[in-house]
């Protein structure tokens, strides 16, 4: 982004003379002639003075259509036509009675004056309508760059409607970390833009100033470059190549092409201090996971390590000294942790398997009990001290489910449970089949969630107010992945009678191999 100070010079748009509209003067001409004939057939019947109203209707009529050049014209075919025709003596010029000069010079001034105002008033309404139209463009700009996301949605609004109101085709010209141009190709394919077009853009982003076509500016490009000028400097070049040649030669369509490439300039430095903000929010938040990940594994991980450290070192130097009892206390004690230091490394690479989307879902028919017991299997040494309550129901079905994955999610499930309840006490699974789904429970009666955290404890290394457990936080965040991968739903719910309660749903998609092929 330049942030140097911008140039004020003053650019000076080359404005082109006219060539007259022959045609509106023939159509004076033919006005004229039409009132003079309209005139003949009153004249037997009516005043020269009434005869004088239909030549300055037919006046009006031509500034109401004509610019004044026609109009001026009308005026003074009028005054010649009604002193040949109608002013004695007739088919002449010359005039008999010295009043009607005076006649003469009041008609032309009133002829004059009413086609001045005439064609005031049409230029003024003309330029009612003009502005109309470009406050209603103006705003329609405005309505899309706030409501756009993202640079590309900026520059294809912008794009779309100043080629509509301008004609032609437009470009944008960003900068890169180096400073130089490149056009947005995937904005404005058609835009065609040579070695010297890029230098022009180049010069006008180095510059801050209009430059290119139908300007004193490096006049022989073929587009018109103004630079998006933003609080911060110089974002970049906007870039028009016109339809019609020489359309923007009056000021106000170069005033409002400038205020469009305001507005651009606007959005677009809007845009972009939007994505630094959320960029830096985004690394915000990756330093503080990686702050808790860091002072969570750490934690968990040293305990486990400095168990099975300090046994395997009293194993080692009380090799004579050590009873039986004791060696196989320390054996217990290093299987215990290694299991629980095993666990937590599972747990922190299905974790970086969600987060990174690589996390397969094999998903095969297989009975929950089977599922349930090699969990309790796992975790033998850890609920010794606990009685287990199991309600599996005989005719549970086949649940399409991988098996190891949900195996992970009972361990988790139960160990969190162990985690935050007294010693000793109990904990209940139990499954039910309804609606399509398979639901599994595993409850517990500890002290309970405090009002608000059924939802939040999902979520990763969410502890619990003043939890005091050990653990990472992340058990219960890979349950719900694990079990949404499966297409169901897990959340939490506090007994009644005290205690939590855990479900998750595993639908029951697709048909049993035992009723493959079986009509119903």
């Amino acid at each position: 982004m330049k942030r140097e100070g911008l140039s004020t010079a003053p650019v000076t748009v080359t404005v082109r003379q006219h060539n007259p509209d022959w045609a509106a003067y023939g159509r004076a001409t033919v006005v004229v002639t039409l009132c003079t004939a309209v005139a003949w057939t009153m004249f037997p019947h009516f005043e020269p003075s009434n005869l004088i109203m239909v030549y300055l209707l037919g006046v009006t009529a031509v500034a109401a259509r004509s610019g004044p050049g026609p109009s001026v014209l009308a005026s003074i075919l009028s005054v010649a036509a009604f002193d040949f025709f109608f002013v004695a003596p007739h088919f002449t010029f010359r005039v008999s009675d010295a009043q009607y000069l005076v006649t003469f010079a009041v008609m032309l001034i009133v002829a004059f004056v009413i086609s001045g105002f005439t064609v005031r008033i049409r230029a003024q309404a003309e330029s009612a309508r003009e502005r109309e139209r470009r406050t209603a463009a103006l705003y329609a700009l405005s309505r899309e760059l706030v409501s756009a996301r993202g640079v590309e949605h900026v520059l294809r609004a912008a794009e779309r409607q100043m080629a509509e109101v301008f004609g032609g085709e437009v470009a944008v010209l960003l900068p890169d970390p180096g400073g130089r141009l490149s056009l947005q190709t995937e904005l404005s394919t058609r835009f065609e833009m040579t070695s010297s077009e890029l230098g022009a853009a180049q010069w006008v982003y180095e510059h801050g100033q209009i430059a290119g076509h139908d300007t004193s500016t490096l006049p022989e490009t073929q587009a018109l470059y103004l630079p998006l000028v933003a609080s911060h400097g110089t974002l970049g070049v906007l870039g028009l190549q016109l339809a019609v040649p020489h359309s923007l030669e009056a000021p106000e369509q170069l005033h409002q092409l400038e205020t469009f490439a305001n507005q651009t300039a606007l959005a677009l430095e809007r845009t972009q201090l939007a994505e630094a903000a959320q960029d830096a929010q985004i690394r915000a938040e990756t330093e503080r996971l990686r702050s808790s990940l860091l002072s969570s594994v750490s934690h968990d991980l040293r305990t486990p390590l400095a168990t099975i450290t300090g046994a395997a070192s009293s194993l080692l130097e009380g090799d004579n000294i050590l009873d039986d009892q004791t060696r196989k206390d320390l054996l217990e004690s290093l299987s215990e942790e290694a299991e629980r230091l095993n666990r937590l490394v599972n747990n922190l690479l299905e974790m970086t398997r969600l987060e990174s989307g690589t996390l397969q879902v094999r998903k095969e028919w297989h009975v929950l009990e089977e599922v349930v017991g090699a969990a309790l299997g796992r975790l033998a040494k850890l609920l010794r001290d606990r009685p287990v309550t199991t309600s599996l129901p005989a005719d549970l079905p086949l649940v399409p489910i991988d098996d190891v994955l949900l195996e992970q999610v009972l361990i988790n499930l139960l160990d969190n449970a162990v985690k935050h309840t007294p010693d000793g006490g109990p904990l209940e699974i139990a499954a039910w089949s309804r609606e399509g789904a398979v639901t599994v429970e595993v409850a517990n009666r500890g002290p309970g969630l405090p009002p608000g955290d059924e939802n939040r404890v999902f979520d990763k290394f969410y502890r619990g107010s003043g939890s005091t457990s050990r653990g990472t936080g992340l058990g219960l965040a890979i349950c719900r992945g694990i079990v949404e991968a499966h297409g169901g739903r897990i959340w939490a719910e506090n007994r009644p009678e005290g205690g939590v309660t855990f479900r998750f749903t595993i639908p029951l998609t697709g048909t049993p191999p035992e009723l493959e092929g079986i009509d119903a």
